[in-house]
C-alpha cells in the first residue's frame, strides 16, 4: 500500500479481496490509516488484549449503548479516577457534559449509528461547582448487534497548559520586541537631533557605518555620504596618526584621552573622543567630534565655576547650601570652623537645624520669610557648635530653583566680637529689663519669669535700702520681711555690701 492511501476515503466494510482471499487494500478514514491485513495479524486477539489496547489508546474509554448510556469505563490516568470519572457508569453521556457540549454528543452518536466518518470532537465534562475537564473523543463502532460504540478520549489539560505556556512565551517575546523597538526609536531620535557630531565606526574595518546629521554638517558631507568611508579620510593627513592611535588605545584599554584633530574637508579643528561597544558579536567605536571653539568656551565656563567655588571656599564667613528639606549639601571651611567640625563628612546630609537657630523658633521664622520673599538679610540668631557651644551670628539667605528642585544658600557671619564691643550699662541707668526681653526665644518662658522675679526682687530691695540709707532693719520693715529673710536675699543677690557702712538698726 502506498503512502497516498492515507488520504483515500473510507471504503465500505466489504473491501475488495485479492485472488488468494485476503484483503489487499488498506482502509483509511479521516486522520487514521487502518491495517492492510488486520485479520491475519489481529484475528486471534482475545478480549483482555483488546480491552488493554482500547484503554492504552487514550486517557479514558467509554462503552456507550445506542441510547447514549455509559455501560463501562476504562481509565488510563490517575487524575481522572480521582475526579470521579469511574462513577459515570449507568449515566446518560449527555448528562455528564456541559451544556455547550451536548449537541456534539448527539452528533457523534448519530454519526456512529449511521456508520458515518468518525472524527475527533472535544467535549467538556462537568465536574460540578463550575469546574470542567476538556476531553477529546473519537467513536469507534463495535459491530455488535446491540449497537454499542467505544468512545476513546484524551485529556486536553496538558495540551491546554502547553498552549497557555506558548501564549505566555509569545506575549513575552512581543513585549521584549516592543521594548527593543521603543529603545531603538529613542536611540534613533537622540542620534538624529543631537547637536554633537556622532559617528559609528566598525572596529574591524575602521569604516564609518553611520553618522548623524550633526557629523555630516561638520564634515561638509551630503546625507549618507559618510557611510562606508574609511574613518581616517575624514581628517587631515597630519591628524591621521593621532586619530589612529586614539582608536587603537580605545580598542585595547576601552578608554583614552581625547585628541585634537583637523578635518579634511574644512579648516575646523575638533576634539576627537571615542568609546568601544559591542553589538551582535561585533565591536564598534562610538566617536564624538566636538569643535574646538565649543571646547574652549566650555573650558572657560568651567574655569569661571572653579574660580567662584574657590572664592566661596575662602570666604571668612560661613557658607552653607541645603536642599528643600534643609539638609546640608555643601559647605565652606569657615562654616566647619564655626561648627567646630573636623571633617566635611560630619556636616554632609545633616539637618541645618542641628547647628543654626534657637530650637523650634529662629529657623522656622527664617525659612518662612525666605520662602515668601526669596531672600533674607542680617537675620540675628545663634549657631551651635558640635560641642554645644553657642555663638551670636547674622544670617543672610537666598532661595534658588535648580530645575524642579529648590535649594537654599546661607551666609553666616559671627557677631560675637561686635556684641562684646558694646559699652557696659551704667549704674545710674540699668538696662536689666531690656536684657531680659532679649532672652525671648533663647530660653523657656519659665526661666524668663524666674529671671524677671529675681530682677524685681533685687530692684525693690535696692530701693528700700536707698530709701532707709542702708538701714536694713527699716528696709525689712518696709518690705514686710523679717530681718533674717532680708539678710538671706541680700546674700543671694550679692547686695550685702551695697552701701559702705550700712547699719542694722
Amino acid at each position: 500500500m502506498t503512502g497516498s492511501s492515507i488520504h483515500q476515503p473510507l471504503l465500505s466494510r466489504n473491501a475488495a479481496e485479492t485472488s488468494d482471499g485476503h484483503a489487499g487494500v488498506a482502509r483509511s478514514v479521516v486522520g487514521l490509516r487502518l491495517f492492510a491485513d488486520a485479520a491475519a495479524h489481529l484475528g486471534e486477539l482475545d478480549v483482555e488484549t483488546a480491552a488493554l489496547i482500547v484503554s492504552a489508546a487514550g486517557d479514558i474509554a467509554l462503552i456507550v449503548d445506542r441510547d447514549g448510556v455509559i455501560r463501562d469505563v476504562a481509565l488510563g490516568t490517575a487524575p481522572l479516577a480521582r475526579e470521579g470519572f469511574d462513577a459515570l457508569v449507568g449515566r446518560q453521556w449527555i448528562d455528564c457534559v456541559t451544556s455547550e457540549s451536548r449537541v456534539k454528543v448527539n452528533e457523534m452518536l448519530a454519526d456512529a449509528a449511521s456508520n458515518g466518518l468518525p472524527r475527533w470532537r472535544e467535549l467538556n465534562h462537568d465536574l460540578g461547582a463550575g469546574a470542567s475537564v476538556s476531553i477529546r473523543y473519537i467513536l469507534v463502532p463495535t459491530r455488535r448487534s446491540d449497537g454499542h460504540v467505544i468512545a476513546i478520549g484524551r485529556d486536553q489539560r496538558n495540551v491546554a497548559a502547553l498552549q497557555q505556556r506558548l501564549l505566555h512565551a509569545q506575549q513575552s517575546i512581543e513585549r521584549d520586541y516592543l521594548r527593543l523597538r521603543q529603545a531603538e526609536s529613542r536611540y534613533r531620535l537622540l542620534f538624529e537631533v543631537a547637536n554633537e557630531a556622532v559617528i559609528i565606526i566598525d572596529a574591524a574595518t575602521r569604516r564609518v557605518t553611520e553618522a548623524n546629521p550633526a557629523a555630516q554638517r561638520l564634515c561638509n558631507a551630503a546625507e549618507s555620504a559618510l557611510a562606508g568611508r574609511g574613518v581616517l579620510t575624514l581628517f587631515d593627513p597630519a591628524s591621521h596618526a593621532a586619530a589612529s592611535d586614539l582608536l587603537g588605545a580605545v580598542g585595547t584599554a576601552a578608554i583614552a584621552d581625547p585628541v585634537r584633530v583637523a578635518l579634511a574637508d574644512s579648516e575646523a579643528h575638533c576634539l576627537l573622543s571615542a568609546t568601544l561597544f559591542r553589538h551582535d558579536s561585533s565591536a564598534y567605536f562610538l566617536a564624538r567630534l566636538t569643535p574646538e571653539a565649543i571646547v574652549q568656551g566650555a573650558m572657560s565656563e568651567d574655569a569661571g565655576d572653579r574660580l567662584l567655588a574657590d572664592l566661596v571656599e575662602r570666604l571668612p564667613d560661613g557658607f552653607v547650601v541645603t536642599d528643600e528639606a534643609l539638609n546640608i549639601l555643601t559647605e565652606n571651611t569657615a562654616f566647619l570652623d564655626l561648627a567646630q567640625l573636623a571633617r566635611r563628612e560630619q556636616a554632609h546630609g545633616q539637618p541645618l537645624s542641628r547647628f543654626l537657630g534657637r530650637p523650634g523658633i529662629d529657623l522656622q521664622v527664617l525659612i518662612q520669610h525666605l520662602r515668601e520673599h526669596g531672600s533674607v538679610r542680617n537675620f540675628a540668631t545663634i549657631l551651635r557648635s558640635q560641642y554645644q557651644g553657642q555663638e551670636e551670628v547674622e544670617v543672610s539667605a537666598v532661595a534658588v530653583m535648580q530645575g524642579d528642585l529648590r535649594c537654599y544658600g546661607f551666609s553666616i557671619r559671627s557677631v560675637a566680637r561686635r556684641l562684646n564691643d558694646r559699652p557696659a550699662p551704667g549704674v545710674e541707668a540699668p538696662r536689666s529689663v531690656e536684657q531680659l526681653t532679649e532672652l525671648v526665644g533663647r530660653v523657656s518662658l519659665k526661666e524668663i519669669v524666674r529671671e524677671s522675679t529675681d530682677l524685681i526682687e533685687r530692684l525693690c530691695i535696692e530701693a528700700a535700702l536707698n530709701f532707709t540709707s542702708d538701714n536694713r532693719a527699716s528696709a525689712a520693715e518696709i518690705l514686710g520681711l523679717s530681718r533674717q529673710s532680708l539678710y538671706s536675699k541680700l546674700h543671694r543677690h550679692g547686695l550685702g555690701n551695697l552701701v559702705p557702712g550700712g547699719s542694722d538698726g
